[in-house]
């Protein structure tokens, strides 16, 4: 069957933006033409491919379809500079990747390999526990996550542990634990969290005192550098990753709260097994990069190991 190329951007438009209007502002059409767009590819198809919400989103079908419109795309671009012999033609990826993995490691990784190639990157920033959605779903055409079982057709390598310690700031620690770090001060003590998806807090404290998230005061700063800013300056104690704080612990400008339970978070790379060719090299790098800095252990989900 051939897709009729119009009706795949109107697609790929109402998802990307949410809803019809702005898909149409997109597209510099009426929104009755990006309907009558949608719903011919679903009458051709023979599956309805939107859920007509707010804001819209993909079925099962259209996820599928939005995967192979994304992977097709790559690829084309690929062919296209190619036969053009314009390797030098910039190449778009989508990726979603987990703030600290962003904020750390990743951009330093694939700074060269972005330059030389002349790859440009569509990058969504989502929590490790839910960029596997994004990838599912056709946003995304490779992703860092949590999530061990790759889809149909995917590779999912495994790239380490990232290391998290519960930090706090000296004058934090002095206010709040001076007594100890026990389940009555952390009970009032002001815990730092990334957003209400972030549940590493929640964990670790619910499994060492038994605490539920609901009584204990939290904040809430979804942004990498303004979260570990906001533990710096005493407003909170929270999770840090190893590489994001180096070496203040040493220098007594932090103090971890319990430096006998580090807590490892397994991450792992998806991407498409069969893959233009810059993507190929993008994996390589970042599989690369991340086991130099990742801390080593166990594959726990038995995912790949080989890029």
């Amino acid at each position: 069957m051939n897709l009729d190329h119009r009706q795949t951007d109107a697609l790929l438009a109402v998802i990307e933006t949410g809803s019809f209007d702005l898909a149409a502002s997109r597209l510099h059409i009426t929104q009755s033409a990006v309907s009558q767009r949608i719903r011919a590819l679903e009458t051709s198809l023979g599956s309805p491919l939107v859920v007509r919400s707010r804001p819209c989103r993909a079925t099962p079908q259209g996820q599928r379809l939005l995967q192979y419109l994304r992977r097709t795309a790559m690829l084309d671009q690929e062919f296209a500079a190619e036969l053009a012999d314009n390797q030098s033609a910039p190449f778009v990826v989508k990726l979603a990747i987990n703030a600290d993995t962003l904020g750390t490691w990743f951009v330093p990784a694939v700074a060269p390999l972005l330059l030389a190639e002349n790859v440009l990157l569509d990058v969504t920033m989502e929590d490790q526990d839910h960029t596997f959605a994004l990838l599912e779903s056709g946003l995304a055409t490779g992703c860092v996550t949590t999530e061990a079982q790759p889809l149909r057709g995917c590779q999912a390598l495994f790239l380490g542990n990232m290391r998290y310690r519960m930090i706090a700031s000296p004058g934090f620690y002095q206010r709040w634990f001076a007594q100890g770090f026990t389940r009555a001060a952390a009970r009032h003590a002001p815990v730092m969290v990334f957003n209400r998806k972030d549940a590493l807090q929640a964990v670790f404290l619910e499994k060492r005192f038994g605490l539920t998230r609901d009584v204990y005061p939290s904040h809430y700063i979804p942004a990498h550098d303004s979260y570990f800013a906001a533990i710096r300056l005493g407003l909170g104690y929270g999770m840090v990753p190893e590489q994001q704080f180096g070496q203040l612990l040493e220098h007594g400008e932090l103090i971890d709260l319990a430096p006998d339970s580090p807590v490892d978070v397994p991450l792992y790379w998806h991407a498409w097994k069969v893959q233009s060719p810059r993507l190929e090299s993008l994996t390589r790098q970042i599989v690369a990069a991340a086991r130099a800095v990742l801390v080593d252990g166990d594959n726990p989900g038995g995912g790949g190991s080989e890029p």
